[in-house]
């Protein structure tokens, strides 16, 4: 048993954020009420300002200026986020019941790719100016196509298309707009965000703020015989969107096709909780938390995967130099 738990804590610590993610997720179940007030009264909303602003600051400007090369790629990706995955997840949410999870499950395709999916393409030795592409395309595509799309999703009009983009727009894209201004365009704050020491505490502000958004999310959610077909909709939602993400790397060199397939995966959680929240109540967010969890535990998996693929194919190419 030492030795299981030994190794378990080995592992952990060399993924800290998904050691975060699973310390939140038990608090937010041990101390619901006073998390999920802080849900109900804009708690999501701010934290995903922080969240958003903290990992805009630490897109190298480099990363931006080849976007060029591969634009064909992340328009195909973008597309894919905002056609298919809104239908698949409108598809797996079928199979939940009526009602406040059915519309978290239902909210999840409709999320621009994972914050996070930049940071684990990072780890995954995958080209970053690809996954930064996907990440500004997809949040903005989300920010301008949710309301509507949910309408038609949803199959009434119990909340404001109009709402929920304005609501995007203020708490995901004008952070992420100001954050990129300020690393790339302001020569003074520029040189202060490109230094270790502002680039460890960004990250380390986007980490905490991740763990306290699924604190929070999880505070939503109350154990019942229904989350075992909430849990199967996300896993399944999961495993197809990560066949799509492979799909859209084919034929592409190993670290765009790294990217395209850590980005085309993993979505928001903590966007899609805000915007379930905003169209249907912090209830609905309940779901998210679960799949939170799920996407951080398969991206840093799947990372560690490619990052290792990554390794042996320098190997190899070493070795057919040498003789």
């Amino acid at each position: 048993m030492t030795t299981v738990l030994a190794a378990a804590r080995r592992r952990l610590s060399a993924y800290p954020e998904l050691a975060a993610v699973l310390a939140a997720a038990v608090i937010g179940l041990c101390a619901r009420s006073p998390l999920a007030w802080l849900a109900g009264h804009q708690g999501i909303n701010v934290l995903l300002v922080i969240l958003v602003l903290a990992t805009a600051v630490t897109i190298d400007p480099q990363a931006l200026r080849r976007l060029a090369r591969a634009w064909q790629r992340i328009l195909a990706a973008v597309l894919v986020g905002v056609t298919v995955l809104p239908a698949l997840s409108w598809a797996v949410a079928r199979l939940v019941p009526a009602g406040p999870l059915r519309d978290g499950v239902l909210v999840t395709g409709l999320a621009p790719c994972e914050i996070a999916s930049v940071a684990t393409t990072g780890l995954a030795a995958g080209e970053a100016a690809v996954a930064a592409g996907v990440l500004i395309g997809s949040t903005l595509a989300s920010v301008v196509l949710a309301g509507p799309i949910l309408i038609l999703e949803a199959g009434h009009a119990g909340f404001s298309p109009g709402g929920v983009i304005e609501n995007l727009a203020v708490v995901v894209a004008l952070p992420l707009a100001v954050g990129i201004a300020l690393r790339s365009w302001v020569p003074a704050t520029a040189r202060i965000l490109a230094t270790p020491e502002a680039e460890t505490a960004a990250s380390r502000t986007a980490l905490v703020a991740v763990a306290a958004l699924v604190a929070l999310v999880a505070s939503e959610v109350r154990p019942a015989a229904s989350y075992g077909a909430v849990a199967g909709a996300l896993l399944l939602f999961l495993a197809v969107s990560a066949v799509l993400g492979r799909v859209l790397g084919v034929r592409a060199a190993p670290p765009t096709g790294s990217a395209l397939l850590l980005t085309t995966s993993m979505r928001d959680f903590a966007i899609a909780a805000a915007l379930a929240a905003a169209a249907f109540g912090p209830a609905s967010a309940a779901p998210l938390g679960l799949y939170g969890i799920a996407v951080l535990i398969w991206g840093t998996a799947c990372a560690g995967l490619l990052r290792a693929r990554a390794r042996a194919r320098t190997r190899t190419v070493a070795g057919k130099e040498i003789h």
